[in-house]
């Protein structure tokens, strides 16, 4: 869907992963990531070449944030939504390395190697960025409890809740202390997002980019989580 979301716009979108939208290119580059994106979804859920296009995706998302976020490092640093702009696309990144180190290798030695010391880091890569989601919901919880439907009490307590819930989950998939359990709770918490917090944000704003990019973060989100957890252990 983040493919479809270029072909759509034929532009870089801010809330639009992983391409920030000061990046020169114009439209002829962003049809290109759109393509990409689609062509490496397809053959992901088709279960070809995974291992190749997860790394390749993977490295994508990666160096969209090393290379074209960090430029703007001051912003990322003090600036909570150019923040969560540039750790989307690195916990995204983190998991497309995990994934591809689920699917056997072969071939050139020197690519494998690499791709291996991807798919080792990739759980880091993704629980770094989990953790700091965290934090800031601690930092902005005001404008966070905003976000939360009205019919749901409490909010400022969910916020809280889920903020450390976020920490808690990235420090043990980082670890491996109890890892799966929560890879499986944090999937499980996303997908909740998924359909209590954006799907209706979504309906209630169709034309609205933002709220559709948001909504698939948060479902891409929760199935990485969910792969994730199927290679970690719950050492104690």
């Amino acid at each position: 869907m983040f493919g479809v979301q270029y072909l759509v716009y034929g532009r870089y979108e801010g809330g639009l992963l992983p391409v920030p939208p000061w990046t020169p290119g114009g439209a002829i580059l962003s049809y290109a990531v759109g393509v990409f994106l689609i062509f490496a979804a397809l053959s992901m859920a088709a279960k070809w070449n995974v291992r190749l296009f997860a790394t390749l995706l993977g490295l994508l998302f990666f160096f969209c944030v090393v290379f074209l976020h960090l430029q703007h490092l001051s912003e990322v640093v003090h600036n909570g939504r150019e923040r969560t702009r540039a750790l989307e696309p690195l916990s995204i990144a983190g998991a497309a390395f995990v994934l591809a180190g689920i699917f056997p290798g072969g071939g050139n030695a020197p690519w494998e190697e690499a791709v291996t010391g991807f798919s080792r880091a990739g759980r880091h890569i993704f629980a770094l960025p989990m953790i700091l989601f965290g934090i800031q919901h601690f930092m902005y919880s005001a404008f966070i409890a905003t976000l939360i439907p009205a019919w749901i009490p409490a909010h400022l307590f969910w916020v809280y809740f889920t903020g450390v819930g976020m920490i808690a989950a990235g420090i043990c998939i980082s670890t491996q202390i109890l890892g799966r359990l929560a890879a499986v709770f944090l999937g499980l918490m996303f997908l909740l997002w998924t359909v209590c917090l954006h799907a209706p944000r979504v309906m209630a704003s169709l034309h609205n980019g933002d709220e559709w990019s948001s909504a698939f973060v948060a479902l891409a989100l929760a199935g990485a989580s969910f792969f994730i957890a199927t290679t970690i252990g719950n050492r104690r």
